[in-house]
């Protein structure tokens, strides 16, 4: 069984390689390690590999998992879809928040964000490929929620999130990565501090870095296939 250390090693080469073909710098690109459902000690076997970002999308687990870890220089981001009433504990407890997709989770998060931290950073999630499952805005929304969040004093917009549509072919992978990296140009355009275009996974993460992705967030080839 390939340990977790080694595969981190082997997603950094996979990273590495993207970003040669691409004529990007690998420190342009940051991984996420996606922890989700994961035990305390194989987050630790990452972070002792040299994973500082973690990604977590059930609230009640990674809150555990933060406290049991108290792994220093961390930094937690919540990936998952979040109910207006558990907004407090994001705000508490985590760095970044990369699926929001109301107002008024916003503004949750900036009036709860504590003084004694600085603000939370925040991606906007775009429903790039218009699917009903999915949650997201419309990328014709971006814009006026950027506007509106981007005066909220407790949090810090960031850049926008994507989980386009499952494909194995890489040219449509590639088309909707390249649709997300316009709407991020267009932020950057408009608003300061936006530096940030989370989009790739284990199995796209090549073609997301070939059209601009700064975060690609990575769990099964990290820690293997989740348990049923």
């Amino acid at each position: 069984m390939i340990k977790i250390a080694d595969k981190v090693n082997l997603v950094h080469e996979r990273i590495a390689n993207a970003c040669q073909l691409s004529g990007r710098k690998c420190d342009e690109v940051q991984l996420l390690a996606v922890s989700k459902t994961r035990s305390p000690e194989e987050v630790a076997e990452a972070y002792q590999q040299g994973c500082r970002d973690f990604g977590e999308n059930y609230l009640q687990d990674a809150l555990g998992k933060i406290s049991a870890t108290a792994l220093e220089h961390c930094r937690w981001h919540f990936i998952g879809k979040l109910q207006s009433n558990k907004t407090r504990a994001v705000a508490e407890h985590f760095d970044w928040m990369h699926t929001v997709d109301r107002l008024k989770i916003a503004q949750r998060l900036s009036e709860q964000r504590p003084a004694t931290l600085p603000p939370l950073n925040i991606c906007l999630q775009v429903n790039i490929s218009g699917e009903e499952s999915k949650s997201g805005i419309a990328p014709a929304e971006l814009i006026s929620l950027a506007e509106k969040i981007s005066a909220l004093s407790g949090v810090k917009l960031r850049g926008l999130m994507v989980i386009p549509a499952a494909s194995n072919e890489p040219e449509q992978q590639r088309s909707a990565f390249a649709n997300s990296y316009q709407l991020y140009r267009q932020l950057q355009q408009r608003f300061d501090g936006i530096d940030t275009l989370s989009m790739g996974m284990s199995g796209d993460l090549e073609a997301a870095i070939a059209e601009g992705s700064t975060i690609v967030r990575v769990g099964t080839d990290i820690f293997g296939p989740r348990a049923v």
